[in-house]
């Protein structure tokens, strides 16, 4: 079975099995265990925060984030698409009595002259605009990456407005592979990164959180209260350490396999593809023969397992564990499935 619903289906290679048997490990809870310790300064560098937190999923990494950002009753500007949005159970009403105000971008990203009117004035009767969100790369809009202009005008737009600036940088690490630009080139923009170590670098969970110390004082104690504080945790962390440490440049080889197939699946008259949007290791693409659901029946039959991208679209994503005659057979299922 070939197996390209998400780079979260990735299992932890050999040489990262031996660094979590070897990790040493201390009470987390207390700031005790070494390897935490040292993924978090190592990450902090990375991202040039002051300080950074390892959390168990990126879901609550974004969410301590708006949570600390944020008092309730307050607004979140983000992308229609983002995640936070769409695959977070409605985590900023639930948690932290916030709502999101979704605007419309193109391929995921939006302009600085279209955020702005949109900005909340200090009348009494509306919510607070505190936060600006931004996905980079951006899931449901095919993986794309946001240019760094967009991101500085951005930030200018927040900065003049008072106003947070949060990255969900879940995939950061493909931005930065795909454009050449280091991770602290995008974290140094934002008052709050997220980022994962269990998409595309292949570490089996957890994500990480990077901003000031006063903010990550903050998140530690948010963290705690949601049932985010763990123990012995290094063998984890080590993992994370691991994935984030040798795993970053061999994505590029990912971005070359999903382009390959994009290549294919463009040539079939019964797929429709927006080859503007194939830039990471994420295809987003509309079978014009059949409905999404029944393509994705049919080719998990076949092998091929896929999941739904948008409302009327199938989503594609590559990774470490598949190879070149992995995605050659994909795009044979594609074009007996959708011929």
């Amino acid at each position: 079975m070939i197996d390209l619903r998400s780079d979260t289906v990735t299992k932890p290679s050999p040489e990262m099995r031996k660094a979590m048997s070897e990790a040493e490990v201390g009470d987390d809870v207390f700031k005790e265990d070494p390897t935490v310790n040292k993924l978090e300064e190592y990450i902090a560098e990375l991202l040039g925060k002051e300080a950074a937190l390892y959390v168990p999923s990126g879901v609550m990494g974004n969410q301590i984030c708006l949570n600390v950002l944020t008092d309730p009753g307050d607004e979140v500007i983000c992308d229609r698409e983002a995640h936070i949005f769409n695959y977070e159970s409605s985590s900023p009403a639930r948690l932290s009595g916030i709502q999101l105000y979704p605007l419309d971008g193109k391929l995921g990203i939006l302009t600085a002259e279209q955020v702005e009117p949109y900005i909340r004035t200090t009348a009494y009767h509306m919510p607070r605009t505190k936060v600006i969100e931004v996905e980079n790369t951006h899931n449901r809009a095919g993986g794309t990456i946001w240019p760094i202009e967009n991101i500085i005008t951005l930030k200018n737009l927040a900065k003049k407005h008072n106003l947070f600036y949060h990255l969900d940088g879940a995939r950061i690490w493909n931005a930065c592979v795909e454009t050449g630009l280091s991770p602290k080139d995008y974290a140094q923009h934002f008052d709050t990164v997220s980022c994962c170590f269990s998409k595309g670098l292949g570490a089996p969970v957890g994500s990480a959180i990077a901003g000031s110390k006063e903010f990550i004082k903050e998140a530690y104690r948010v963290r705690k209260a949601w049932g985010g504080g763990m123990r012995q945790v290094g063998i984890l962390a080590a993992a994370a350490l691991y994935a984030v440490q040798h795993n970053r440049e061999r994505l590029k080889e990912d971005h070359w396999k999903a382009k390959n197939l994009a290549e294919r699946i463009k040539l079939n008259p019964n797929l429709e593809i927006n080859m503007e949007a194939v830039q990471t290791n994420i295809l987003l693409f509309k079978p014009l023969n059949m409905s999404p659901s029944e393509g994705l029946k049919r080719c998990k039959e076949k092998g091929l397992i896929l999941t739904p991208g948008t409302i009327d679209s199938i989503r594609a994503v590559t990774h470490l564990d598949v190879n070149d005659e992995d995605i050659e057979k994909a795009a044979n299922i594609l074009d007996d499935v959708f011929s």
